[in-house]
C-alpha cells in the first residue's frame, strides 16, 4: 500500500483525529484529505506537466500538496527556499516544472516573486478559492517503483542533484523506522525540520501521518518557542539536528522537565558531537539517539533506540536493509575495521534525475558475507561495524586528508576541538603543503564571552591526538557556513582558507 493510500485510509477511519498542528491552525485527518482532493483538482487545472513544484514553509500545507499531487498523478518537488537566487533558479530549471504551489509569506521571505525564474506560474494557496466539497476520488493503484518525489541535495560537496525516491522507498523506510523504534499512533511528534529535506519529509511528515499520529510543526527554529511547544504538547518523539540541540540548551530556563515526556530524542542530519551528547545526559537526563542516512537512502539506514544503543554509535540497521564495510578494493573488512559504507535495501533511491551516468557511478554489485549478490549504494562515508552490528561513522571518504602519507579524518580533530570549553563548533579542512602533501586547518566558532587562543587550542589537540593530526592553523570565524539542517558546508569552509605563506 502506497503512503497516499495509507494516509487516506487513516482519514476515513479517524476523520476527526488531529493530524497536524502548525503555526496557523490545527488540521484533522479528514480536513487533510479534503484539502488534498481540492489540491488535486487545482494541480490538474494548472499544469499538465508530470512534475509540480512546492515552495512552502514547514506545516500542514506541504503534506496536503504532496497528497494532492499524488492524487493527480504528478510528482511533487519541494524546493529549498533557503537557496540563493541563482541556486534556486538552477534547481527549478533542472526540475522541469512550470507551476509552483506557494504562499504569499514565503514569497515575501524570498524577496518577492521576481526572484524566481521568468515563465514559472505561481499559485498562491492563501488566495485560491475552493468549493465546499471537492470531487471525491480514490487514488489509482500505485506501484512501488513509481517516482514519488524528487529531492534536491543540499550541495555540500558540489552542485545540487535531483534524487528520485519512489513510493516503495518511502513506504518501506517509514515502516522499517516504525518497527525499529516501536512507534505508535498514540505518539505525538514535534519538529522544526524543513519538509524539502529527506529527514523532515520521511521521519517527521510521512511517519506520523502513516501511523495516524499527531505531529506538531513550527516553521522557524526559535529555541524559546520550541521549548514552549514542548511544555504545551508534551511530545513523545522529538527530532532535530545537533546544532539545534546546542541552541536549545542555551535557553537559560530550559530544564530536565521540558524533556521528560520525550521517549525518543533523535539526532540526525550531521554528526553528533560528543560534547552535545554529554551536555544533554548531564543537564537534562536525556540520551540523544543518533541515526544515520542520506537522501539517497530515503534517508534512514541506522537508528539508535533506548533498547538498541551504544555510546558513539549511530545505531543498528533498520529491517530489510543491509550494510557492508569495504576497503579501497571493494573487499569486505572485518568487524571494527574502517572502510567505505555500502548500503542495499528497498530504501535505495531510484536514481539521480537525468543523470544516469552519475547514478551508475554510485552503484556496485557485490556479494555479502552469506554469498548473496545484490546492488549496493556507495555512500562515500567511512565507518565500521562492531561485532554486535552497531555502526560507527568515522568521516567522509572525500573529506579524508593525507598528511605525510597517513590518512586523517576531519571528524577526529573536530571532536577534540569541540571538547575545549571555549569552542562552540569547528570544521577542519585540508590545505596543500609542499612538504607533507596536506596539512589540517581548523575553523572554530568561539562561545560568547570566551577568549580565542590559537596556541592554546593547538596545545589542547596535542594532548589527545597524534602530532601530525594537530591543525597547522586554527582560525576564528563568527559563524561556520551551514545548510538549513545545520550540516557544515565544507566546500564553503575551504573558500575561507588563508592564502599559503610565501616560500
Amino acid at each position: 500500500m502506497s503512503p497516499l493510500h495509507t494516509i487516506l485510509k487513516n482519514a476515513l477511519r479517524f476523520p476527526m483525529r488531529t493530524a497536524v498542528i502548525d503555526d496557523r491552525r490545527t488540521t484533522s485527518y479528514g480536513r487533510l484529505a479534503i484539502g488534498a482532493m481540492h489540491l488535486a483538482k487545482l494541480i490538474e487545472r494548472e499544469t499538465r506537466r508530470p512534475h509540480v513544484g512546492l515552495l512552502l514553509p514547514t506545516g500542514a500545507a506541504s503534506p496536503a500538496c504532496m497528497l494532492g499531487a499524488w492524487l493527480a498523478g504528478r510528482v511533487p518537488i519541494p524546493f529549498n527556499y533557503l537557496l540563493n537566487k541563482d541556486e534556486l533558479a538552477q534547481v527549478i530549471a533542472d526540475s522541469e516544472v512550470d507551476t509552483i504551489l506557494t504562499a504569499g509569506p514565503m514569497l515575501d521571505f524570498l524577496g518577492g516573486p521576481e526572484v524566481l525564474p521568468a515563465g514559472i506560474k505561481l499559485v498562491r494557496l492563501e488566495t485560491t478559492k475552493f468549493s465546499k466539497v471537492p470531487p471525491l476520488r480514490w487514488p489509482r493503484r500505485i506501484s512501488d517503483d513509481e517516482t514519488a518525489v524528487i529531492l534536491y541535495s543540499s550541495g555540500t560537496t558540489g552542485r545540487p542533484k535531483g534524487i528520485m525516491l519512489t513510493h516503495g522507498n518511502l513506504r518501506t523506510n517509514v515502516e522499517g523506522a516504525i518497527a525499529h523504534a516501536e512507534m505508535s499512533s498514540a505518539d505525538t511528534f514535534l519538529g522544526v525540520l524543513p519538509q524539502f529535506h529527506s529527514f523532515g519529509l520521511t521521519a517527521l511528515t510521512m511517519a506520523p501521518l502513516m501511523l495516524g499520529a499527531k505531529v506538531v510543526y513550527t516553521a522557524r527554529f526559535i529555541p524559546k518557542k520550541l521549548l514552549e511547544l514542548m511544555r504545551t504538547h508534551r511530545p513523545d518523539i522529538f527530532m532535530a539536528v545537533p546544532s539545534m540541540y546546542t541552541a536549545l540548551a542555551s535557553v537559560k530556563d530550559a530544564n530536565a522537565d521540558d524533556f521528560k515526556s520525550i521517549r525518543l530524542c533523535i539526532s540526525g542530519g550531521e554528526p553528533l558531537p560528543r560534547a552535545v551528547f554529554d551536555l544533554y545526559r548531564e543537564r537534562f537526563a536525556v540520551s540523544l539517539l543518533e541515526g544515520y542516512g542520506l537522501t539517497e537512502t530515503t534517508p534512514i539506514v541506522t537508528w539508535s533506540t533506548p533498547g538498541k544503543f551504544k555510546y558513539g554509535a549511530v545505531g543498528r540497521v533498520l529491517p530489510d536493509i543491509s550494510v557492508l564495510i569495504v576497503n579501497e578494493n571493494d573487499q569486505l573488512v572485518e568487524a571494527g575495521v574502517d572502510g567505505e559504507i555500502l548500503v542495499t535495501g528497498p530504501n535505495i533511491m531510484k536514481g539521480y534525475f537525468k543523470q544516469q551516468e552519475l547514478t551508475n557511478s554510485v552503484m556496485i554489485m557485490l556479494q555479502n558475507r552469506a554469498g548473496k549478490e545484490a546492488k549496493y549504494f556507495r555512500t562515500g562515508d567511512i565507518g565500521q561495524l562492531d561485532a554486535d552490528g552497531f555502526l560507527y561513522i568515522t568521516g567522509r571518504k572525500k573529506e579524508m586528508l593525507i598528511i605525510g602519507g597517513l590518512n586523517v579524518f576531519p571528524r577526529e580533530i573536530e571532536e577534540v576541538l569541540n571538547r575545549h570549553p571555549s569552542v562552540r563548533d569547528s570544521a577542519v579542512v585540508g590545505r596543500a603543503d609542499g612538504v607533507r602533501g596536506e596539512v589540517a586547518v581548523a575553523f572554530v566558532e568561539i562561545i560568547e564571552g570566551a577568549t580565542f587562543d590559537e596556541s592554546a587550542l593547538r596545545a589542547w589537540c596535542r594532548e589527545s591526538i597524534a602530532g601530525y593530526k594537530v591543525p597547522r592553523e586554527v582560525v576564528r570565524v563568527n559563524e561556520l557556513p551551514r545548510t538549513v539542517t545545520g550540516k557544515i558546508l565544507r566546500r564553503k569552509v575551504k573558500e575561507l582558507l588563508p592564502a599559503p605563506e610565501a616560500g
